[in-house]
């Protein structure tokens, strides 16, 4: 752009916190002899799972291996239909498919973004086996009316929790609700390990068999085998994966649980700043927020009125990087990606909410590691951009 940038140093879309206590916790694993699978995990697995206030937590290695356990677990296979959400990361259609299923996508809700119960209903068919919801952005689906039915016609649930740690709504805190819930704790999330996921239940029967298929189906794992007085045999009792989440990670994770309600507080008090800066933009829409759920905000998502500009949203991406201020993408429609659109002949309009928004949506920077003052130059950049740009 021809005018001064609004920032010198460019703000990027996210900065995780990583602070003394977190690297100290680290650095005790890595001085301890022990890096893979052990008693840290152990213990973060046992204060996630008193956080979220789940029965069972199992550390892994990904929210992708949590999703895809679980639908191993409840035994989702070839000729079923699992429906979920269009507007998501690829790995919550992508684990439908590893398991021979059919992914069936049902549109969302145009004020949240969050799949809609009523368009999940008029998709269910006699191969529906289970429902995949993913909480977007951090705001909570409508639990009520999706374990209605899956307890109506008999359906797995299991809960794409990637964006919903601290979320809970009338049905729930997230993570208690479904057969399952998988958590993610990659870089950019509320809660990071680097890489590394969680996967929650209520149901023993569930956890033990998630937990077993978690590292490779045997009988014992790794810390337990070799410890002093640990069994000098093991079994293998299933075909597993490997998906365990390890101690250097558990170690992260831990130090950060410590943190995250405070960190939680941050993070909705910068929604509020954005929602009261750009309440007056026209060329703004600001998805909604029910008013008896707690939302993560783990994302600050925007839909760009771009009829209204002269250009496309990737054109206002690019002026606002060229002003110092990087954004993201979350995301467009699975339905229009070729992998989905070509394997199962997915033809334009069948979920037009989540098409239209596909084009449009934009996700603002919201961590806490921002300063009120970054946020308020993203705000000044982003008005900048739109008056430049408006018809």
């Amino acid at each position: 752009m021809l005018t001064t940038p609004v920032r010198a140093e460019f703000l990027p879309f996210h900065r995780p916190w990583i602070d003394e206590p977190s690297i100290k916790a680290v650095v005790e694993v890595l001085e301890s002899g022990w890096l893979t699978r052990g008693a840290r995990t152990e213990a973060f697995e046992r204060a996630f799972a008193d956080y979220v206030g789940a029965r069972h937590a199992i550390g892994l290695s990904s929210c992708t291996a949590g999703l895809h356990l679980a639908l191993v677990t409840l035994g989702i296979g070839p000729g079923d239909e699992v429906i979920t959400s269009p507007i998501t990361f690829p790995a919550s259609a992508n684990v439908i498919v590893h398991q021979g299923a059919r992914p069936v996508f049902a549109d969302v809700d145009p004020d949240t973004l969050n799949i809609d119960p009523a368009q999940i209903e008029a998709r269910i068919t006699p191969h529906t086996r289970a429902i995949l919801p993913v909480h977007f952005a951090g705001h909570p689906c409508r639990m009520d009316a999706i374990v209605a039915l899956a307890r109506r016609h008999g359906l797995g649930l299991v809960e794409d929790a990637a964006h919903a740690i601290e979320s809970a709504c009338p049905a729930g805190k997230v993570g208690t609700i479904g057969d399952f819930a998988a958590f993610s704790f990659y870089a950019t999330k509320n809660l990071t390990t680097g890489e590394g996921g969680m996967l929650t239940t209520e149901d023993d029967a569930l956890a033990a068999q998630a937990r077993l298929l978690s590292l490779h189906g045997i009988s014992k794992d790794a810390w337990k085998r070799y410890a002093k007085d640990g069994p000098l045999h093991w079994e293998t009792l299933a075909p597993g994966y490997k998906y365990n989440m390890f101690d250097i990670q558990a170690a992260l994770g831990l130090a950060q649980l410590d943190r995250l309600e405070e960190w939680w507080q941050v993070r909705a008090a910068y929604v509020r700043r954005y929602r009261e800066a750009l309440a007056d933009v026209a060329e703004i829409r600001i998805l909604g927020e029910e008013p008896d759920v707690r939302h993560a905000y783990h994302l600050f998502v925007i839909v760009l009125d771009t009829d209204r500009l002269r250009g496309s949203r990737e054109d206002v991406m690019a002026d606002l990087r060229a002003e110092g201020i990087g954004t993201g993408i979350h995301f467009r429609s699975l339905t229009l990606h070729p992998f989905y659109r070509e394997r199962y002949h997915l033809k334009s309009g069948e979920v037009p909410v989540a098409e239209h928004v596909s084009e449009r949506l934009l996700s603002l920077p919201l961590y806490p590691r921002m300063t009120t003052r970054d946020l308020d130059e993203v705000v000044v950049a982003l008005r900048k951009v739109i008056t430049a740009r408006r018809r």
